[in-house]
């Protein structure tokens, strides 16, 4: 065990004694719902990063600090405000949809779930996937190029298509997100957003074992 080991496991403890010692957990959750796009950011900031760090240490077999870490950290902000926005947004117009009888099984908390998950992650989902690799490859190459200019035909053509749709889309997306989104939207609303961040470090750990079994086929993806 390296002390990269014990310091990325400590961090991860902190989240979990924060969740259930129950003064902090009442404190987190007070913060979290009187500011949800804040709490959002923070959640995806760190855990989703703490996410990349693991894939990394999986994949070469030691722990190595990505360039531009504190970039990607922002984006991960980013898309944890998202991902607070969507969550209500597709759980309350599934809901509005069994309603109108648009979709079946009304008043079914799993049903609402499951039409919740299924329509985030064929409609945002894969586009949010095209934001993040995106993202990530253009920091990439203002390191590699030095601050030099990076247009987006560049990132377009060195894209690795089909890894994005072969991989996120037809994979993750139906057999990974789907059914981990579904539970998620099954627990209370206030920890969802929270849940949802800490897949993402399994989901990092999950892309690093696919690279080791396929390096040239799959890149980083969400």
């Amino acid at each position: 065990m390296k002390k990269g080991d014990l310091f990325w496991g400590a961090g991860l403890l902190v989240w979990i004694l924060i969740l259930v010692i129950p003064a902090s957990r009442v404190a987190f959750i007070t913060v979290t719902d009187a500011h949800p796009y804040t709490g959002g950011f923070v959640k995806f900031a760190i855990l989703a990063s703490m996410g990349d760090l693991l894939g990394i240490r999986v994949l070469k077999g030691e722990w190595v600090i990505p360039k531009g870490v504190f970039y990607k950290a922002l984006i991960w902000g980013i898309i944890g405000m998202m991902v607070t926005l969507v969550f209500t947004v597709f759980m309350g117009g599934a809901a509005a949809a069994q309603a109108a009888g648009r979709l079946p099984f009304k008043g079914s908390n799993l049903a609402q779930a499951f039409f919740g998950s299924a329509i985030m992650n064929v409609t945002f989902g894969p586009m949010m996937m095209v934001f993040h690799r995106f993202t990530d490859m253009y920091i990439d190459e203002k390191y590699d190029t030095k601050g030099g200019k990076v247009t987006l035909k560049e990132l377009i053509t060195k894209n690795d298509w089909n890894s994005l749709v072969e991989f996120s889309w037809l994979k993750t997306c139906p057999f990974f997100w789907i059914p981990a989104h579904t539970i998620v939207f099954l627990i209370p609303s206030q920890y969802r957003v929270l849940v949802s961040a800490f897949l993402s470090i399994a989901l990092g750990l999950l892309l690093a074992l696919a690279k080791k079994e396929k390096p040239t086929k799959i890149q980083a993806a969400i």
